[in-house]
């Protein structure tokens, strides 16, 4: 018999034991402020490493939710410094938005308007008004979703670009990363902007805002997935057409569960009936990427008829919530065994006892990946605290 308690009590422990001590300790940068940009996969700080607006975001909203969740009073110092260095350094001024990196004294690097970095700014400053009451935060949110509506949402054909330029102009490279397609529409996006949106939607019960989440849910369900698969899309072009075939486990577990908490959000019965079957046949897709050891694999270019199979650490942090999120809500006890075993797979190869946090992944033949970052520009305190935070609280 799974005992649901004592992975909530293994995961309070990881939370405030591990996660949360490791980037106040290691990662706050008390010379230039904010928190540096680099921990490498063999432990080494890079204190002059850019900044990411990902990074800081992420932090914002990770150490908010703690705060909220466990009020304990160093965890809001933190986020309260990752919130001032938001607003302070990473918030265009002139233009609104938010700048993609900074240099490590808090310089702007690369000013681009990448919309998924709005996205996550908007998730941390809606989380730490949550989590304080703080009007300042919530000003901005508002703020970053008047711009993204204005500048990004596609009034004809729907949805939302990737990326513009700092003065909100056409740019040729729009790819959040150097692995992504370079297509005006993502799956990633879209899916970290119902996040925030719906995070938002919990502070500001704005008509607009309810209406895009409505619409983003309605995105989600007749474009974005694959209805013969159960998959999502990844990269679309204008039109919605989508031409690579490539299958992202962790996005659609991960997805599984953030749409329908949006739907639940919005506390719409109708909705709710139409999503709630589509949010267990994207995490039924998601499962062809189990692996027999209880970890999800990458994911699969079905065209190349090749697949990633390492077990990066995010993607196991997703696939505990997404099956938790079955269990909790239909009652999936099969969905519970998975989380169980999954978590089992992290507390023996991912948690890095030794110098804290979770190593970035392990291979397919169980060696630990110290080639990519303990912490960075896309390795941050977001997938596997909030794992541990939904876990406190969905079973609390």
């Amino acid at each position: 018999m799974i005992d649901v308690k004592n992975m909530r009590d293994e995961m309070y422990e990881e939370l405030t034991r591990n996660i949360l001590p490791f980037w106040m300790n290691k990662m706050t940068d008390r010379e230039h402020g904010g928190f540096y940009g680099r921990i490498t996969g063999t432990e080494e700080l890079m204190p002059e490493a850019e900044k990411g607006a990902i990074l800081n975001a992420r932090i914002l909203w990770t150490f908010s939710a703690a705060y909220r969740l466990l009020k304990k009073e160093e965890y809001l110092e933190t986020a309260t410094r990752a919130k001032r260095y938001l607003i302070d350094h990473f918030y265009d001024k002139e233009y609104g938005g938010v700048y993609w990196s900074l240099d490590y004294k808090g310089q702007p690097l690369d000013t681009k308007k990448q919309i998924y970095a709005l996205g996550f700014a908007i998730y941390g400053l809606s989380e730490y008004h949550r989590a304080t009451g703080d009007q300042e935060a919530l000003d901005y949110a508002i703020r970053l979703f008047e711009s993204i509506e204005e500048h990004s949402f596609d009034t004809k054909k729907n949805g939302y670009c990737e990326a513009l330029s700092r003065e909100w102009g056409e740019m040729a490279d729009m790819r959040l990363s150097a692995k992504d397609e370079n297509e005006r529409k993502t799956m990633n996006t879209h899916l970290h902007i119902l996040e925030p949106y719906a995070n938002l939607y919990r502070v500001w019960k704005d008509p607009r805002l309810e209406k895009q989440l409505r619409n983003l849910i309605g995105l989600f369900t007749t474009k974005i997935l694959n209805i013969k698969t159960g998959h999502l899309e990844l990269f679309f072009n204008d039109d919605w057409q989508s031409k690579y075939r490539i299958i992202s486990y962790g996005h659609d577990i991960e997805a599984s569960w953030l749409i329908h908490e949006a739907a639940l959000m919005l506390g719409d019965q109708g909705l709710l009936d139409k999503v709630e079957p589509l949010v267990e046949y994207i995490a039924a897709a998601a499962d062809e990427g189990l692996a027999p050891d209880g970890a999800m694999i990458y994911e699969t270019f079905v065209d190349k008829k090749k697949t990633d199979t390492d077990r990066h650490w995010w993607v196991q942090a997703e696939n505990v919530v997404g099956h938790l999120n079955l269990y909790q809500h239909f009652d999936d006890g099969v969905g519970l065994k998975k989380a169980h075993d999954c978590w089992r797979f992290i507390k023996q190869h991912l948690i890095d006892r030794e110098h804290g946090e979770w190593h970035w992944s392990v291979r397919a033949d169980g060696t630990v990946n110290t080639t990519d970052d303990k912490a960075g520009f896309w390795k941050c305190p977001y997938h596997n605290g909030r794992m541990c935070m939904e876990v406190i609280e969905r079973f609390a």
